[in-house]
């Protein structure tokens, strides 16, 4: 997981860069300003209450004691963007830092960065005539509160504009690393009480520091529907999300080619469908009307139709995958509708990568769980092993908790109750949101969550086990680094390093590179063959190790 999640943090800040460095070449992209006028433009002050309460009127930003940030806005998408960007401006700056900071590290040629201006001007050309005219109008809003540091990448409208696709670009970029989201519902028999329970881990890493500062937000907006989402500081687009009428929506990333024209952001169309859908038929008509420029599918569950479906979306077709004949729906990271069945990409993909495995892996767990509660959904969620229980390390990305996720969150829609996860990863307490309560009632305090439903912590993140997972994180970066500068190791490095998480393949192929590196030919064969011998992500991981093996082998006979 390591090189995959490092090679995925080094593309998508790559690509960020293209998305960020504007070019006066193409004019009409540089030059579009939303039309902002009929919109009120002025909000009140800001008031801190203290380091972790602040508000402005009725609209609030506050921090509970499980480290979320919980935020309720409302009014016009203008007035929605300036409160935003007002109350979460140190979280907005903090984060843009935090992902901007490594572009500077990967890209510090003055000339490439140059060269990427240019690149990048071309590519986004056509990007905001995709987006609709209110969320430019938000983002505009919100982007007067961003971090004037990164002004000589872009103007900072249009930088927070571009930044909504990276999320699609990570994505796009899969086959360098591919970190997939687990997503399942069930219904009917399938459930205590009949109702549609959903359960998602959205798996999108972006670097540690990405996602300790998530933000729940609660949005009354003028036109459309109240709803919620789990976010970030400068993200107006929707990855996990319920509205007032118990729709839901989640996204898994599909088999994307990489997009040489930028469109709509998933992220956009899925707050569209979340503001202006209560029903899958809404859902569907919205999604069919916009051009996305990846493949996408997006999990729709619905109170008012008692069950969930995906909408399977990419450049050049569309997809929807129903079950009517059961009670329960999965998805990962491929696409299962008739539309896609002959497509040669989803079909490689299926093939190669971890998403069939976690495709299984879930049917297994809800095989065993006669009727899915909450609390069942989330022990779901947190499943750390691989099919058939087998042990196949800490960080595999065949696993369901890969413990990395930015967050995982549970839906009720009928209930219009959500669970939401806290730090470390899925292993926080889920704390519990009644929307009905939310939306339907005057706040006189700033705390929205309901602690008494709160679903407890997962004790695995007070064991030895835990802790040696996050030793090896750490020693990885550090093997990383010896094999990447050629540096040489302390002998007991290695034997610590291997014992911090034994089950995992890649200890070994790490182990491996390195000893290949200083031309330790015999251990590193044996690093490799035990690497071989592990529960391996890809079938492209498989065939590099056994690719370093027959070279090896090769080498020790001459």
């Amino acid at each position: 997981m390591f090189l995959k999640t490092y090679c995925f943090t080094k593309w998508l800040c790559f690509f960020a860069l293209f998305f960020l460095l504007m070019s006066c070449g193409v004019s009409k992209s540089i030059k579009d300003i939303p039309d902002v006028s009929s919109y009120s433009s002025s909000i009140e002050k800001r008031i801190k209450v203290s380091d972790s309460v602040f508000t402005i009127g009725s609209n609030f930003l506050s921090k509970n004691k499980q480290g979320l940030w919980e935020l309720y806005v409302e009014g016009d998408p203008l007035q929605i963007g300036l409160l935003t960007g007002s109350l979460t401006q140190e979280l907005f700056k903090k984060q843009e830092h935090a992902f901007l900071s490594k572009v500077g590290e990967l890209v510090p040629s003055k000339t490439k960065q140059y060269i990427l201006r240019k690149i990048v001007a071309w590519y986004n050309r056509k990007m905001y005539l995709h987006i609709p005219a209110e969320y430019k109008a938000e983002i505009y809003g919100l982007s007067k509160y961003a971090s004037n540091d990164y002004n000589h990448i872009a103007e900072n409208y249009l930088r927070i504009l571009y930044l909504h696709g990276a999320h699609d670009i990570g994505h796009a970029l899969q086959d360098l690393a591919l970190v997939g989201c687990s997503s399942f519902a069930a219904w009917g028999e399938k459930t205590v009480d009949g109702d549609l329970i959903i359960g998602r881990n959205f798996d999108f890493y972006a670097g540690d520091d990405f996602a300790k500062d998530k933000i729940i937000a609660f949005v009354t907006p003028t036109n459309g529907h109240k709803f919620m989402s789990v976010t970030w500081g400068g993200m107006i687009g929707v990855v996990s999300g319920m509205n007032e009428h118990g729709l839901t929506v989640t996204i898994n990333a599909g088999k994307s080619k990489i997009p040489l024209l930028a469109k709509t952001p998933i992220s956009i169309l899925v707050r569209e469908i979340l503001q202006y859908a209560s029903t899958i038929d809404e859902a569907i008509a919205i999604a069919k009307k916009r051009e996305v420029f990846v493949s996408e599918s997006i999990f729709i569950g619905s109170a008012k139709d008692k069950k969930a479906i995906t909408i399977e979306v990419s450049p050049k077709n569309f997809g929807v995958y129903d079950v009517p004949n059961s009670n329960q729906l999965i998805c990962s990271n491929h696409f299962q509708s008739e539309a896609y069945s002959d497509d040669q990409n989803n079909i490689k993909h299926i093939e190669e990568s971890h998403s069939q495995y976690r495709y299984k892996r879930m049917q297994e767990l809800l095989q065993q769980q006669p009727k899915i509660t909450p609390q069942i959904a989330v022990d779901i969620l947190r499943n750390r092993e691989g099919l058939d229980n087998k042990q196949i390390g800490y960080g595999n990305e065949k696993a369901l908790n890969q413990l990395l996720a930015h967050h995982g969150i549970v839906f009720k829609p009928e209930d219009r109750m959500v669970w939401v996860s806290s730090n470390p990863y899925q292993l926080g307490e889920f704390v519990a949101y009644n929307l009905n309560d939310i939306f339907n009632k005057k706040h006189t305090k700033t705390i929205l969550s309901q602690s008494e439903l709160n679903i407890e912590k997962d004790p695995f993140q007070f064991t030895k086990a835990y802790k040696d997972y996050e030793n090896y994180r750490r020693l990885r970066k550090d093997l990383q680094k010896a094999i990447d500068d050629k540096e040489m190791l302390a002998p007991s490095f290695i034997g610590t390093f291997q014992k911090t998480n034994p089950e995992y393949w890649e200890v070994y192929y790490l182990i491996g590179k390195y000893y290949y590196e200083k031309q330790y030919y015999t251990a590193a064969l044996h690093a490799f063959e035990e690497a071989g011998n592990k529960e391996i992500t890809t079938v492209p991981d498989k065939r590099e190790i056994d690719s370093y093996i027959k070279k090896l082998k090769r080498k020790l006979k001459q």
